[in-house]
């Protein structure tokens, strides 16, 4: 078994291989968004990249891809062939993806409720903080009517910087032309606050706000974009994330348990929705 550099041309074993660790079946669209985002870590993080296969290097049974923005370390996906687990994989490719987080001050990555990984990011230092998650078709009776709230731009990005830099202590500058190809951005930008959010085809995130008001103006109107019935989630929800919960029961989406947001030298974010893939 080697650890080796993940390429550009892994990323469609790398895709297959998740969706089988992780018991699910993207749809087409969904396929091809996984693979511009993990084509994309490569290209901005290619020393974040890595991959497990055979000696020989046609079966790719492991995978791990992680960046860094400013001082901040995130792990943007990270899974072990079901047949492959217990034999060291895991723990190899996890080492060299933190490898490349040296130097880093704090360390953020949302993870399934699976006990290896849980038990390797423990290990690694790292807090884990249940999280929960909002799904279901808006009630949209009950949306209220918020001002302050619109689409954003290009030109709105050094605000998004700085709201995240506040709030996280780094930005998503290299990844937010993805995010904005992929969804469409909402900035708030008031004398009280400012804020943005990411409105996903699969869910609200990432979301940041200097306060909670402005958090919750910004959740109200990306559940206002959101197709009549179309099913949306906005999942990692940590409990200091009240502010989202109320808007979402509110909105009449259903609570659930989610996964885990796990992070090291920092605390949850606040007021904050993480995205999965860029944290």
């Amino acid at each position: 078994m080697r650890i080796r550099p993940m390429r550009p041309d892994d990323v469609e074993a790398a895709e297959r291989l998740t969706a089988l660790a992780f018991e699910t079946e993207r749809a087409a669209d969904h396929r091809r968004r996984w693979c511009r985002q993990i084509a994309h870590v490569i290209d901005t993080d290619p020393g974040g990249c890595w991959v497990a296969d055979d000696d020989g290097g046609t079966d790719v049974v492991g995978v791990a891809v992680s960046m860094r923005r400013d001082l901040l370390w995130l792990l943007s996906t990270y899974a072990v062939h079901p047949g492959q687990q217990g034999r060291g994989i895991g723990q190899a490719l996890l080492d060299a993806a933190i490898g490349y987080g040296a130097g880093c001050l704090r360390g953020m990555l949302t993870s399934r409720p699976h006990y290896g990984a849980l038990r390797r990011y423990r290990r690694a230092g790292f807090s884990l903080h249940p999280t929960m998650c909002l799904h279901g078709t808006v009630d949209r009776s009950a949306l209220p009517v918020v001002d302050g709230v619109r689409a954003g731009t290009a030109a709105d990005l050094d605000l998004v910087d700085s709201v995240d830099r506040r709030v996280r202590g780094a930005t998503h500058r290299p990844d937010n032309a993805l995010q904005m190809e992929f969804g469409t951005l909402l900035v708030c930008d008031v004398l009280t606050g400012s804020g943005y959010a990411y409105l996903m085809p699969w869910g609200v995130a990432p979301l940041a706000a200097t306060n909670r008001a402005v958090a919750q103006r910004l959740l109200w109107a990306a559940l206002a974009r959101v197709e009549p019935g179309r099913p949306i989630d906005v999942r990692n929800l940590t409990s200091g994330q009240e502010w989202a919960i109320d808007v979402g029961l509110a909105a009449g989406l259903r609570l659930g348990q989610d996964a885990y947001l796990a992070l090291r030298h920092m605390r949850p974010p606040e007021p904050y929705i993480p995205s999965v893939s860029f944290g």
